[in-house]
């Protein structure tokens, strides 16, 4: 587990609503005692994590994990790009050949999956 403490996450596109998959990806970070900071349209709080507002700054941020369509996508590329993180996760329907690409250019891992399912699978 001692690998997972220089992984601190970004959660974009978080909300204090228990349901969506943002706020469980939030609350699972946490619980597995990965550093966890968050951005959402309204600020509130996840489980003790303050829900910043969109472009808040960041340091060291190794993982931003998307939970943000692809047709917002777009207005959060330089404030991703600023946060220079090691990895991008695409989460289930938030897909961007586009931004991916981007990515890629820049050297920024880019995986196409669930973070839920990374971390169960202890492939976080």
């Amino acid at each position: 587990m001692m690998e997972h403490m220089n992984k601190k996450t970004l959660v974009l596109g978080a909300s204090t609503n228990p349901e969506r998959f943002a706020t469980m990806a939030v609350r699972k970070l946490k619980y597995n005692n990965i550093p966890v900071v968050a951005v959402g349209l309204r600020e509130g709080e996840i489980s003790g994590v303050r829900i910043e507002k969109p472009f808040a700054k960041f340091d060291d941020i190794h993982t931003v994990t998307l939970y943000v369509g692809p047709r917002n996508l777009p207005f959060y590329y330089d404030y991703i790009l600023g946060l220079h993180p090691k990895r991008v996760i695409f989460n289930p329907g938030t897909e961007s050949p586009e931004f991916a690409a981007i990515l890629e250019e820049r050297g920024i891992e880019v995986v196409q999956a669930c973070t839920l399912i990374m971390i169960s699978s202890n492939q976080y």
